[in-house]
């Protein structure tokens, strides 16, 4: 498409819509960092990059568990000793950090997105294509936004200066832009296929994956798009953002790195003989890209030249996003094992096995991993 412009769908009011396009002065974008340790959004900040502030437990013990009686696709979240997942069954569940309920919301569908926690506001889709937004505290609904299909990306948010903006896909080929605190559309960008993958954010910019194949920038301070990039034939993950460059897996089994400002690719990695789709979102540490693929291995490349400097083989398809405080790898597999892997080496340091699938990423907050297992299980292990 040569007019990027004509992307942007005016379904609301066009005054409003067209100041909202507008190049936007005195931006302050919002980095929704780690705070104290919480993990607010499923990768842990703006730019997905799966880094934790904390230094996740080494040998740690089951400390409880919660049955939600369905099963748990979606990636816990953490903000101020409390945790919300989203269930199979259509149920919001927010727990206290001993594992006791304090609310449920019943959002009438499937929950397989991630929510995000800003404000003390809960923001989380379903599969018919609802985005809810409830209050931490209490699980009261104050608003929801209905997209024109399913929901399986998390949320991320961005500032003009003057407002949060919610930025969350949806299979109805859209990104939506909303305003955090109404509920109110502002605008909408239009992909050629649906969005599976979480928008990351650095630099004022939008970056994401789109089942189109494409790699997708909306500069959010002008309001406008800039040229797609051909990655694939098939991103599901979500990219991490790292000094400008936007790391992504994809359907195809290839890895890139993107100059998500230049727009050109730096570099490509594909296992030659297996070539399984990469579903997991990359972590970032230092020079080490590390993400889980579906022919059971997890992978640290180097940042710069994308060669393997580890593989490690998990025993099964590593769907979930691996986490890292810098010394040691968090990640889980299909068969439902948790593993901790040092980051230098890629060697095994602890293993434990839940029993069922993990398809979610975990959670860190102080010295607590969280994760839900396809079982409808909640897991909390610590020292």
């Amino acid at each position: 498409m040569n007019n990027h412009l004509s992307k942007f769908r005016q379904r609301y009011d066009p005054v409003m819509t067209a100041i909202v396009l507008v190049i936007i002065t005195a931006v302050t974008p919002l980095q929704a960092r780690p705070d104290g340790g919480d993990w607010k959004n499923y990768r842990g900040n703006a730019q997905l990059t799966g880094k934790t502030v904390n230094q996740i437990p080494a040998n740690p013990e089951v400390l409880w568990t919660f049955e939600a009686g369905f099963d748990l696709k979606s990636s816990p979240v953490i903000y101020n000793s409390r945790i919300v997942i989203g269930s199979g069954d259509g149920i919001v569940y927010c727990l206290s950090m001993d594992g006791k309920l304090i609310w449920q919301y019943e959002t009438g569908n499937t929950i397989e997105a991630p929510a995000l926690i800003h404000n003390n506001r809960v923001y989380i889709g379903n599969l018919q294509g609802t985005i809810f937004c409830l209050d931490l505290s209490s699980g009261r609904l104050i608003w929801q936004y209905d997209c024109d299909n399913q929901v399986s990306a998390a949320p991320n948010i961005w500032s003009d200066g003057k407002r949060d903006i919610l930025l969350v896909g949806s299979y109805d080929y859209y990104l939506h832009a909303i305003d955090a605190d109404s509920g109110e559309g502002l605008w909408k960008y239009e992909l050629y296929n649906y969005l599976h993958s979480a928008v990351a954010i650095e630099s004022d910019l939008a970056v994401f994956g789109g089942c189109d194949g494409y790699l997708h920038r909306v500069d959010l301070q002008r309001g406008d798009a800039l040229p797609e990039i051909e990655i694939a034939s098939y991103v599901a993950g979500s990219p991490a953002l790292d000094e400008e460059i936007a790391y992504i897996g994809d359907y195809d089994g290839t890895l890139t790195a993107v100059n998500y400002l230049g727009g050109n690719i730096l570099w490509r990695w594909t296992d030659e003989e297996r070539q399984l789709p990469f579903v997991a979102s990359p972590a970032i540490y230092g020079n080490r890209i590390i993400i889980g693929n579906r022919d059971r291995f997890v992978y640290s490349l180097d940042k710069k030249t994308g060669e393997v400097q580890w593989k490690t083989n998990t025993g099964s398809r590593v769907e979930s996003s691996a986490v890292t405080d810098g010394r040691q790898v968090l990640v889980a597999n299909m068969r439902g094992d948790i593993l901790l892997l040092d980051i230098n080496t890629g060697r095994r340091l602890w293993m434990f096995e839940t029993g069922s699938a993990v398809s979610g990423s975990p959670a860190i907050s102080g010295n607590r991993i969280v994760l839900g297992t396809n079982d409808g299980t909640v897991w909390c292990l610590g020292n």
